[in-house]
């Protein structure tokens, strides 16, 4: 035994937990939540609210949060995940008939300190229940008709209910990180390559549709299809958003503008500079190294997840793990696409930037799931 190790197993076992903690993930989540912090004051024009004060509150909450999910054995979350899921989506089913509604959508519970948002929630309980029911399951039944079928409803259940009110963005979330959980679970290829070949062949049959007696999609449907193909085509109407988040970053070039001197958000020409195209305002602001900047910190926090799941021998430790950092994955691959005019706009915020109470407190909880599993790793 060296003697690190003695020195760790001589400290009583509550404090124990604290010097198992991943220390390193927890500073670049704080380096991230700080670039959010910065672009908030910046966005408000060099002033604490009403956006930056009330995040950092959010994140010291969430902070707390995270630390205290983490002291937890793991095994305890792995009981508590049906009831997880059942609970939340109970509470998705509550926001259709009772939810508050907001930007022509009904997603929140307004509990008077805060609006949460269900859906938000349903993206971690979800991964805790399919990484639940992956390490129950023998791997012989991985890829079985049968028991993959059991998985699919878990994810399409709750996608259901999050498009009817309606949140695209939080959907197509859903489903890609159900998908990519049963695929590092081990259900065979072909399951996958047969369901991107039928999205293929239904993209391919609503284009050929256009324009027949049999037209699958409506007229203005298509007019916004054609608009995130070329926004130039409707520059002051559905390509407003992209065309101007588009002017700025491009205009930031290599290094920026200088903090607080980007002329489209400070002029207010680009749309929700503050939550979900404050990606755009840092490129404007600080330019592409900025943004690559920001960019490292976040594979470096999806590295640790992985290096993490890959030590971890607890199976169901190991997948939750993964199918966190594949979630946070999602979340700023799928914002900076939608940003670039790489993907349709959905409305995805970009994580721990981006101004929101209920996305930062919820990914915060799983990050504390990301450490139990951790701190609880057989040793």
């Amino acid at each position: 035994m060296s003697y690190l190790e003695y020195t760790v197993k001589s400290v009583p076992s509550g404090w124990r937990k604290v010097l198992y903690l991943n220390w390193p993930l927890v500073l670049l989540l704080s380096a991230v939540a700080c670039v959010g912090f910065l672009m908030l004051y910046s966005v408000a024009g060099g002033t604490f609210q009403p956006w930056a004060e009330p995040q950092m509150r959010r994140y010291v909450l969430g902070l707390a949060a995270m630390f205290m999910v983490a002291m937890v054995p793991i095994w305890f979350w792995r009981n508590m995940a049906l009831l997880a899921y059942l609970g939340t989506f109970a509470l998705l089913i509550f926001v259709e008939f009772f939810g508050s509604v907001g930007m022509g959508a009904q997603r929140w519970i307004d509990l008077g300190f805060i609006r949460l948002q269900p859906s938000e929630l349903m993206k971690i309980a979800m991964i805790m229940l399919l990484a639940a029911y992956y390490d129950w399951l023998p791997l012989r039944k991985t890829s079985h008709p049968f028991w993959v079928l059991v998985p699919v409803l878990i994810i399409l259940a709750p996608t259901a209910f999050v498009l009817i009110q309606p949140d695209l963005g939080t959907a197509l979330l859903l489903v890609m990180a159900g998908g990519l959980l049963m695929f590092v679970a081990g259900v065979h290829w072909a399951y996958f390559a047969t369901v991107i070949a039928a999205g293929v062949g239904g993209i391919y049959t609503v284009f050929l549709s256009r324009g027949t007696e049999w037209q699958l999609l409506k007229d203005y449907q298509f007019r916004r299809i054609d608009t995130f193909l070329d926004p130039s085509s409707d520059p002051l109407g559905a390509g407003y958003h992209i065309t101007q988040a588009k002017i700025a970053m491009g205009s930031g070039g290599w290094t920026g503008k200088g903090f607080m001197q980007g002329t489209q958000s400070r002029l207010n020409f680009l749309p929700e500079k503050h939550t979900d195209f404050i990606f755009n305002t840092l490129a404007e602001e600080f330019g592409f190294i900025g943004g690559v900047s920001l960019l490292i910190l976040y594979v470096l926090v999806l590295l640790f997840c992985i290096f993490s799941a890959l030590q971890n021998r607890d199976r169901f430790s190991s997948l939750l793990t993964l199918g966190i950092g594949l979630t946070f994955f999602l979340f700023f691959a799928v914002n900076m696409s939608m940003v670039m005019g790489l993907a349709p706009v959905v409305g995805v915020p970009l994580p721990l930037v981006s101004y929101g109470g209920s996305a930062m407190l919820v990914l915060m909880v799983a990050f504390g799931l990301v450490q139990s599993a951790h701190i609880h790793r057989p040793r």
